[in-house]
């Protein structure tokens, strides 16, 4: 049973679990292989870590008033609320501060005003009436805890200026029973809540064959606190499950049935568009009683892009179904504007290394038999061994940000103020570029914080030839490791699986977001020099905006390198501040070639800092050709010519329109007088343009493009001509000087 089944049961009022219209969820279970550990994702239900956490749960969740962070203090008679429930929430978190929790007692009525009037009281008001004994041998006696305790709150209503509003019109706080201290008070039956993650645990291990008591032990143990500390006790999830039995067992039987037809579904729209496209492939298992297994597709572009991009693949394998209990993997690469793409899908009955190994054989087949060079991917034992066996050739590297994610799960419960030095510390080790420093640095790690025997530090030291930056610096990965290309994974995952409630409807949105010819390239923008260097220019022509920015960034870097000369052709490359961190560079001039210690250009494709200055000082105008990878040119766009017809066009009119912008601005701030006039003329010209209606084709029509920008290039040109003609006869003004210009920028027109 999945981990979130509860959210499409209905247990009675009280303990009810709230149905969820999404049917993927992260992974939970912990790679460690540990049945007890599981894994919480940041922006998932956190269950509460720590005692001090578990003690105050049930009250964080109950004192959260309408007043938001406004205390606590005793109620008064005339004290007004917006609603009784307002009221009864107050109250009760009044009387959990005490010692003692309140019931609803009486409400009366009227015709006229409805409920105007309510009764709260302490827990143990009144007295219980005699009840006829049942006819039994042996009958249960059970001390009734009232006793007559006189402590209640009644509430008014009445309507002012057409509002309604309740006030206190008696109050008592005098009780004639011992309150109860704060670890007591929380036991009693109104603050005894099971909060939803905890349901959701509690149905997976009692659907398991845990017992009661185990499963009580089991939570205690996860969430790090004393025996005796949930904020509910064994009889409380003896009922839960009671009541949930039934529904649960109903449940199951509609589950599997919507699953069998869900996935059939499924497999009919994947036939039905391989019959639409010719490219398009699928594949699935199925077992003796012929219900469907696996599936797995791909789209008509995938083998194309593949062709470009598959030199690094990243397979995510995060998600998993809620309804279905099937496994999501998702094949992304990453294009030439550091986008990611879908060459394929598929959905596993299990995570076992066969189902994997399944998954990539299809994989491999859909791409016509071309491996990828580096494969990235989540911890899990099951996809290395499957990785290991279909792709022996295939470097089969650890996703540095899954590791960080997973660091609070394991991590922060144990070390507890301590864990912000470790993480730091984490953060520090992944960046050395030394494998032998990394092993003694973790080693020196693991003693300073009493972690040698943890087994997810074991864990961690066990895969570190697939994620630390010293281990994976030398395989290629196309910077398919950087935060940016993260987050652009997570957001497509998050888009495509949001309040997704079938199989089919799935399909259908990863068909739409994985149309390569019309995804928006939002990277086309004209990126301006920052050097005077030609070797700059150059790459700018060839490289997309995304490589160039890259490319550029250490071109610029470059300048605060000096170089040594040592022998065999070699060189020594240093910041001129810092006296760590050299690099050492080799130029074999005979065909060309550079190879630089820090192994940039091997891992990203796009040379370093160190190389360039080498370059320069070889008197290189132009970066080599071998060194711009087709994968990061423009030449090897997925978008159509007509697209890059434009961009390139467009580009043409930016850079006109910057440079008739950076004279406007030299000849405008010669004299106030001239920057005034230039001011007022051109907020003059933006209000008209904005007054002109725009269409929704891409900037200008494609066949009058450049020729619309070269008549808006010299109307503007002329315009400016215009103005300084206006000046250039008149007396010569003082150079004119203002803070306020400098943050006034020409160029945005």
């Amino acid at each position: 049973m999945d981990l979130q089944v509860g959210r499409l049961l209905s247990p009675p009022s009280g303990m009810a679990l709230k149905p969820s219209n999404n049917i993927w969820i992260r992974r939970q279970q912990c790679p460690c292989g540990d049945w007890k550990c599981y894994i919480r994702f940041e922006g998932d239900d956190q269950a509460s870590v720590g005692l001090h956490l578990a003690t105050n749960e049930t009250a964080s969740s109950s004192s959260s008033l309408s007043s938001g962070t406004e205390p606590i203090f005793t109620p008064y008679v005339g004290q007004v609320f917006r609603s009784d429930e307002e009221a009864f929430e107050y109250y009760s978190n009044f009387a959990r501060k005490n010692g003692f929790s309140i019931r609803k007692a009486r409400s009366t009525e009227s015709q006229n005003l409805g409920i105007y009037r309510r009764d709260f009281v302490c827990y143990r008001s009144g007295f219980n009436q005699p009840r006829k004994k049942a006819n039994v041998e042996h009958p249960r006696d059970r001390k009734s805890v009232r006793c007559g305790c006189d402590a209640k709150l009644y509430l008014t209503k009445e309507i002012v200026a057409g509002v309604v509003q309740w006030y206190v019109s008696q109050f008592s706080n005098v009780h004639n029973h011992e309150l109860l201290e704060d670890d007591q008070v929380r036991l009693l039956p109104a603050y005894r809540k099971i909060q939803m993650a905890d349901q959701e645990r509690i149905l997976l291990l009692s659907k398991a064959g845990f017992p009661v008591n185990r499963i009580v032990k089991l939570l205690e143990l996860e969430k790090g606190i004393q025996p005796g500390q949930l904020p509910f006790i064994e009889k409380d999830v003896r009922n839960f499950i009671r009541t949930c039995k039934k529904t649960v067992q109903e449940n199951d039987a509609l589950l599997s049935e919507k699953r069998e037809n869900d996935i059939l579904e499924l497999l009919e729209a994947c036939r039905a568009m391989a019959d639409k496209e010719a490219d398009f492939s699928y594949n699935y298992t199925s077992d003796e009683n012929e219900k469907v297994g696996n599936i797995a597709w791909s789209y008509a572009d995938s083998a194309g892009a593949f062709s470009v991009f598959g030199d690094v693949i990243t397979f995510d394998t995060t998600y998993r179904s809620i309804t279905y209990g099937l496994s999501l993997g998702i094949w992304f690469g990453t294009d030439n504007y550091g986008k990611a793409i879908v060459f394929g899908c598929a959905l596993l009955k299990d995570d076992s290394a066969d189902s994997f190994a399944w998954a990539l054989q299809t994989f491999v087949r859909f791409m016509r038999g071309r491996h990828p060079q580096t494969i990235v991917s989540d911890i899990d034992s099951g996809l290395r061994d499957a990785v290991a066996r279909e792709l022996p050739n295939t470097k089969h590297t650890i996703s540095i940000w899954h590791v960080l994610s997973k660091l609070s799960s394991w991590f922060s419960a144990k070390l507890g103020s301590h864990y912000g030095d470790f993480k730091m510390e984490i953060d520090m080790l992944c960046q050395l570029e030394s494998m032998e420093d990394f092993e003694h640095q973790w080693n020196l790690m693991l003693g300073r914080f009493g972690l040698a025997a943890d087994k997810h530090a074991a864990l961690l030291f066990s895969y570190r030839t697939s994620w630390p930056i010293s281990f994976v610096r030398g395989c290629f990965l196309a910077r398919a490791m950087t935060a940016e290309y993260s987050k652009s994974v997570d957001a497509f995952l998050k888009r495509i699986i949001s309040s997704q409630t079938c199989l089919q409807v799935f399909f259908e949105q990863v068909v739409i977001a994985s149309r390569f010819g019309n995804s928006p390239i939002e990277n086309f923008q004209y990126m301006p020099l920052k050097t005077c260097m030609p070797m700059e220019e150059h790459a700018r022509i060839i490289l997309t905006p995304y490589a160039f920015n890259v490319l550029q960034h250490e071109i610029v870097l470059s300048l605060q390198y000096a170089m040594d000369e040592m022998a065999n052709g070699s060189y020594l490359v240093r910041h001129y501040k810092k006296m760590d961190g050299e690099c050492f560079v080799i130029w074999i001039p005979e065909d060309e070639q550079i190879h630089c210690s820090c192994k940039e250009f091997e891992h990203s494709g796009l040379l370093c800092r160190h190389s360039i200055r080498v370059l320069v000082a070889k008197n290189f105008f132009q970066i080599p050709d071998k060194y711009f990878p087709l994968r990061w040119r423009l030449e090897s766009s997925l978008v159509s010519l007509d697209a890059q017809n434009i961009t390139e066009n467009t580009n043409e009119c930016v850079q006109a329109f910057h440079s008739l912008a950076a004279t406007l601005l030299t000849e405008s701030l010669a004299s106030k007088e001239r920057f005034d006039f230039v001011h007022k003329e051109l907020v003059g010209m933006i209000d008209n343009v904005r007054n002109i209606p725009t269409a929704d084709e891409a900037v200008f029509d494609t066949a009058n493009n450049l020729a619309d920008c070269e008549v808006v290039g010299t109307s503007l040109s002329w315009c400016i001509r215009y103005m300084f003609k206006l000046y250039r006869n008149s007396e010569q003004q003082s150079l004119w000087h203002d803070t306020s210009v400098g943050s006034f920028s020409l160029i945005s027109i």
